[in-house]
């Protein structure tokens, strides 16, 4: 091959660490029509007795998500769980403030759970508490209306609202985003460092056995990163077991060249918090380690968003209004799948991630009221990543061509990374950022009992803007590469210009 071969080794006595299941959750938070005409739509053709749409659940099930976090996102800040609960036609109508809707409570954190339930025993709950506009004994109620078996006041009301079995939530997180001026109860890290550490002992007196998640930084940018995680951990770090990052990418100023290496300044961002965590550790001398859990990450045109918000009309407070429905080209699934390649390279460390949001809001999965849903472009490397990215994560370290970007300066052309399973199959996962040009691959293969290429798969399109929508459901789907091969312990391969790649190996 020519000079311009990417290449890399694969060797299982060097590995990263095991994948965490959660790594492959999502997000759904009472925003736009994530919840209403996207989960939950009682007149809709496929609907089940309690509203949801059966169709909606099949996409849910085929994209592999695991943990779900709810109720917000922004939506907690102003949360009150005790709305949600109970007879819907005794719920109270409430102004959302984050998102500027009014909120119905048709479905709430008893509907959460029996949807969870069926989508399998995979999906498991992440419930965050309210810390922007209440706290430590809202938090508790809330827990104990959950979680606790029998034989209390709260314990009592679930089971009077037809729940006489636990939830059993064991993932919490502490408010959300609560060093964003935009969040309702917006807090200094002091101030936040208190409430949470406080919540999270509090929590821990009535389960020992939860886990906890405290606030980071909303993004790198923030004028406060790494002060703001320092600070928190310095008051929280024996009461937690993870810290949050959360990060949202778009093209600036159609500099598309950046924009396909997000995933630099994603993996810089864990290695900064990973970072600042250890170093707050090492100063307390504990010999516990935070994990971290980026519990909302996606390709958002968030810039339209901000254009949009500016022109809401303050006094009009819709249901479930079409918000952040963006729709997804072939460029924006390679992108996410870098980013799922830079969360597996990261696994030791990154035992929690959720993808925000699972349907119509920045989503996977698309909607229409009464009609069809679909899958976006980017749900294809999520279901991928979930299906084939379980076991152990192998250490991949590219000698690639590079390309400029504005942005990062010299970046690789290839990103990558590897996972092996149980059963000793393997997989590559593989992104070409190069927009104009195939790159071929090589990999030597040392040390693993691998004979054969079982497939190889590609989601690119001679139009990067591909997308798939109502009238075209099916426009962008991945397909099979031919001629992909492996011959005494090396891999040959050639990824095709702006290509999101899997490649298996048995």
């Amino acid at each position: 091959m020519s000079s311009r071969t990417a290449r890399f080794t694969l060797d299982p006595a060097f590995t990263i660490g095991e994948v965490n299941p959660r790594l492959f959750g999502s997000f759904v938070e009472h925003l736009g029509r994530c919840v209403y005409t996207g989960i939950f739509e009682p007149d809709h053709p496929t609907a089940d007795a309690e509203g949801i749409r059966t169709d909606v659940l099949d996409l849910v099930r085929e994209l592999g998500v695991t943990a779900i976090r709810y109720p917000g996102g922004n939506f907690v800040s102003g949360y009150r769980w005790e709305d949600s609960v109970g007879p819907v036609e005794d719920r109270p109508r409430r102004l959302d403030l984050a998102w500027h809707s009014t909120e119905t409570n048709r479905f709430g954190l008893c509907e959460y759970i029996a949807f969870l339930r069926k989508i399998g025993p995979q999906a498991e709950p992440m419930m965050a508490v309210n810390l922007g506009t209440r706290g430590v004994a809202e938090a508790l109620e809330l827990q104990e209306y959950a979680n606790h078996p029998a034989g209390t006041a709260l314990a009592g009301l679930r089971a009077a609202h037809g729940d006489e079995e636990p939830f059993g939530i064991r993932l919490w997180c502490l408010g959300n985003e609560m060093d964003g001026p935009w969040q309702t109860g917006h807090k200094t890290a002091e101030e936040y460092g208190r409430i949470a550490a406080e919540t999270a002992r509090a929590m821990r007196q009535l389960d020992p056995g939860v886990e906890l998640v405290a606030c980071g930084s909303s993004s790198q940018a923030m004028p406060t990163f790494a002060g703001w995680e320092a600070t928190v951990l310095q008051e929280t770090y024996e009461l937690v077991d993870h810290i949050s990052l959360h990060a949202y990418y778009e093209p600036d100023d159609g500099d598309l060249d950046s924009f396909l290496a997000s995933a630099v300044d994603m993996e810089s961002f864990i290695e900064n918090v990973v970072a600042t965590a250890d170093h707050v550790g090492a100063r307390l001398k504990s010999k516990k380690r935070i994990n971290l859990s980026f519990d909302e990450w996606n390709v958002w045109y968030l810039s339209k968003w901000e254009e949009h918000a500016r022109t809401i009309d303050q006094g009009d407070w819709p249901e479930a209004p079409r918000l952040l429905e963006d729709n997804y080209s072939v460029t924006d699934a390679v992108v996410l799948g870098s980013l799922l390649i830079a969360l597996l390279r990261h696994a030791d460390r990154v035992t929690v991630a959720c993808l925000a949001q699972l349907v119509n809001v920045i989503a996977p999965i698309m909607t229409e009221p009464g009609g069809p849903a679909w899958r976006q472009t980017t749900f294809f490397p999520f279901a991928q990543a979930s299906r084939y990215g379980r076991g152990e994560v192998l250490d991949v370290r590219v000698d690639s061509p590079a390309y400029e970007t504005r942005k990062y300066g010299e970046t690789d052309l290839l990103h990558a990374t590897a996972v092996r399973a149980a059963d000793g199959t393997a997989t590559v996962f593989a992104v070409n950022r190069g927009r104009t040009a195939p790159l071929p691959l090589e990999v030597a293969l040392n040390g693993l009992d691998l004979t054969t290429v079982t497939g190889h798969s590609a989601l690119a399109d001679a139009d990067p803007d591909a997308r798939n929508t109502l009238d075209h459901p099916e426009r962008v789907t991945p397909h099979q590469v031919q001629g992909t091969a492996l011959t005494d312990g090396v891999l040959t391969a050639v990824l095709e210009p702006l290509s999101w790649n899997v490649i298996r190996l048995a």
